[in-house]
Order: C-alpha cells, then sequence, then structure tokens
C-alpha cells in the first residue's frame, strides 16, 4: 500500500508539472503531504519529515537566492557581452554551431561535478545569445544538461560516488572504464547537439526569425545581457576585467569548496553591487530587480524539500523501489540490470538520485549477483543508463535552479527534453555494452 501510495503521489505531481494545471510550489507541497495522511502518517510525524527534507535543501536555496542576485549584477554591468560578441562572430549567426558549442561549454563547466555550478555558469552567460538567435532555451537546458550529464561520471560526483558506496570499493576504480566511455558520448553529443540545431534552425526560419549570418556585425552592438528596461546606463564596461575576476574568484572558491557556497555568493553579490553600484539607491533598485526570480525559484525549492523529505523519510520512496522490483517476471530476473538500465531515465521520474543508488542498486545487485553476473557490471548497466537522465528529473535541485536560471516551466521542460534525453541514454548505455562494461 505504501508503494501504491508513493506511486500516486508523484504519478500525480509529474502529471500536474507537465500539464501545467498548478503552479509547482502548490503540486510539491499538498500533494505529498496528502499522500502522507492518507498513508496513516500523523501531523507529528509529517511534521519531522518536514523539517528533515527542509534542511536538506535549505543550502540550496540561501546559494540559489544569492546566486540569481549575484549574476543577475553581473549581467546587469554587462560582463557576459564580450563572450556574447564573440560567440557570435564566430557562430555568425549559426544555430547550429551555437549548439554544438554550447554542449562543449557545458561539459567544460561541469569538471567540478555540481550541477548547481554548471548551470549558474552557463545559462547566465549563453542566454542572451539564444535568445538573441530566437532560439530555444529549452533546448540550451537540454544540451547543457546532456553534457553535464556525461561528465557527470567522474569520481568525486555524485552518481559514482553512491554506486562506489553500494559496492564497497573505491570511487576511483570505477571511474578508468568509464572515460573511453565519456569520450564517446561526448563526440556523440556533438553530433546530436548538430542534429537538434538544424532542427532549430528549420523551426526559426519556418518563424520567420531566423537570424541572417551576414549581419553578424550588427550583434557587436545591439547585445544586451541585462533586461531589456535597464538601458545602457547600467553597463560598466570599465569594470569588465573586475567583474570577470569577481566570477572567476566565485567559481575558484565554489570549486575548492572554501566557503559555504551560500556564503560565497553573499560575499560576491555585496561587494559586485559596492564596486559597480555604490549608490544605496541603485543597489535597492537592482536587488528590487532581481529579486522577484530569485524568491519564486527558492519557494520552489523549499517546496521539493517537502516533497523530498516526505517521500524519503516516510519509507515510500524504498518501498516503491523494493516492490518494482519484485513484481517483475521470473525469465527478466538474469537480465533485470540491462532492463532496470534501459528505464533508468523514466525511473528518474519516479526515483530521486539516492532511492536509485541505495535502494534499487542492491536490490538489482542482490537478485543478479547470484546468477554469476558480476556486481561492478551491474553497477555500470544502471550507472550509464539512469546518469544521462539526472537533468531531467523533477527530484534534482540543479534542474530547477536551471529552470529559474532559463525562465522555463518544468513541465514543458520535461515534455519537450524526456524523450531526447531517454533515447539518447539507450544509445550511451548500447555504446557501454559495445565497450565490454557489461
Amino acid at each position: 500500500m505504501l508503494s501504491i501510495i508513493a506511486f500516486i503521489i508523484i504519478a500525480t505531481i509529474v502529471a500536474l508539472l507537465i500539464t501545467q494545471r498548478v503552479h509547482p510550489v502548490i503540486a510539491l507541497t499538498l500533494v505529498p503531504v496528502v499522500g502522507a495522511l492518507i498513508a496513516g502518517f500523523g501531523f507529528e510525524e509529517i511534521s519531522d519529515f518536514f523539517s528533515e527534507g527542509i534542511a536538506s535543501v535549505l543550502p540550496v536555496v540561501i546559494m540559489f537566492i544569492f546566486a540569481i542576485l549575484f549574476f543577475g549584477i553581473m549581467q546587469d554591468s554587462g560582463m557576459f557581452n564580450p563572450l556574447i560578441h564573440n560567440m557570435v562572430k564566430i557562430s555568425r549567426g549559426n544555430v547550429i554551431l551555437v549548439a554544438m558549442v554550447t554542449v562543449i561549454i557545458g561539459g567544460l563547466a561541469h569538471l567540478d561535478g555540481a550541477g548547481a555550478s554548471t548551470f549558474l555558469i552557463t545559462i547566465p552567460a549563453l542566454l542572451p545569445l539564444y535568445k538573441k538567435l530566437n532560439m530555444s532555451p529549452y533546448l540550451l537546458v537540454l544540451l547543457i544538461g546532456l553534457s553535464a550529464s556525461i561528465i557527470n561520471m567522474v569520481p568525486w560526483a555524485g552518481p559514482l560516488g553512491r554506486t562506489a558506496a553500494v559496492l564497497g570499493v573505491d570511487a576511483a576504480e570505477l571511474w578508468p572504464p568509464l572515460i573511453p566511455l565519456q569520450i564517446i558520448a561526448i563526440i556523440l553529443l556533438i553530433l546530436f547537439a548538430a542534429f537538434l540545431g538544424w532542427m532549430e534552425k528549420k523551426r526559426i526560419e519556418k518563424e520567420g526569425q531566423l537570424i541572417n549570418p551576414d549581419n553578424a556585425g550588427m550583434f557587436e552592438s545591439s547585445v544586451n545581457t541585462g533586461s531589456e528596461s535597464e538601458g545602457k546606463d547600467l553597463e560598466r564596461p570599465k569594470l569588465l576585467w573586475f567583474n570577470l575576476l569577481l566570477v572567476v574568484v566565485v567559481i575558484i572558491s565554489l570549486v575548492t569548496n572554501i566557503l559555504p557556497a551560500g556564503l560565497i555568493f553573499m560575499i560576491a553579490l555585496c561587494i559586485g553591487m559596492l564596486v559597480n553600484y555604490p549608490d544605496a539607491e541603485v543597489q535597492k533598485d537592482r536587488l528590487a530587480s532581481h529579486a522577484p526570480n530569485a524568491l519564486m525559484m527558492g519557494s520552489i525549492i523549499l517546496a521539493a524539500g517537502t516533497f523530498l523529505g516526505i517521500m524519503d523519510n516516510s519509507g515510500m520512496l524504498e518501498s516503491l523501489a523494493e516492490d518494482m522490483v519484485s513484481v517483475l517476471p521470473a525469465f527478466i530476473v538474469p537480465y533485470l540490470h540491462y532492463v532496470v538500465g534501459a528505464f533508468g531515465v523514466p525511473l528518474d521520474m519516479v526515483l530521486n538520485t539516492d532511492a536509485y543508488y541505495f535502494a534499487l542498486l542492491p536490490i538489482v545487485e542482490g537478485i543478479v549477483s547470484p546468477l554469476g553476473v558480476e556486481s561492478v557490471e551491474i553497477a555500470y548497466s544502471l550507472l550509464i543508463g539512469n546518469i544521462i537522465g539526472t537533468f531531467v528529473s523533477p527530484f534534482s535541485p540543479a534542474l530547477w535552479l536551471a529552470v529559474g536560471l532559463a525562465g522555463i516551466e518544468m513541465g514543458r521542460y520535461i515534455k519537450y527534453a524526456f524523450f531526447w534525453i531517454w533515447g539518447f541514454s539507450l544509445v550511451i548505455l548500447f555504446v557501454g555494452f559495445l565497450l565490454g562494461l557489461y
């Protein structure tokens, strides 16, 4: 019964997000609370679930709010303009080339293995270019998410670390066989990006919005990464190198964990405001301009924390994982790791990362390994099948961050990206098979 209720809760939330019937805060808050009550949990227990869930996402919320404010100020100052100008000059308005370059930038930005910082670095820089070329921001998030997912196989990222913990081995031991797969996957993704870019170009042409490549020079004087209502008076071209240095210091600080991420962005925001806009009234105006988006997405992350707290701490996710395996036909059991790997992306829609690796993986390993399949092969198949879908799942706080930064809707993004990501995941899973990983 607990599994049935868990499935209904998750299915309801995903359906509400896809159909956009209600705001995400409503879906992520009311549905799990009602489900927990139906499951027989009391108000005191639900309060504990809530507290633990909120505690788990609170650092993300703090980072989220101040990161959006910080990068908003950097956009206002025009810091990203040179990057946009140069990319436009190189691409000359070539939509296909921009899509391909996006993959490379996303992969480089994710070398630290942190999804949130990857989106914080890439989306504010690339979104103005996508808008200028009339390209879809949904494509931007899709390409960066896929690129980050491939790089996410590094040992200092979460999935491989969780896998290593389940198998009782060092994550560094699991990584070397995955390196060839990562290289091939990035090459395939660049080609896939070219295809998606071609499709995007056709869409733009059909809508009569395609930019003439011969007029690429027009961008050099017209691209503005700030909001349309803010004007050129907010730009600080003389402070370009200072702002660039500030962003680099922030990124290095995030990678080295010298301070909590939230505090890093709080300090950076204060410094950026003081240097770029020393007048108190202008500071107030800039904060007021970016605060609605920051607070709105912060509230969604808090609601997601409520959802995760109830589902995880009530035991619903673990119960669902166990029962999903137990109902499978006997003839599938020897190939269960392939089946679960193939459905890794859909499972991302109903299980969070911890439930997948700490609940589902041990169950599959316990069922299949007695039949002579090596535990590491089982782990690779589940890891590769699932990891590509990391940034299409509503369970991913980093994806909520990306959605907020890109100004898009989660439900529409899932609808736009899900089958592309699942298809790409199956291709990479097959490549892993050809490489002899399982």
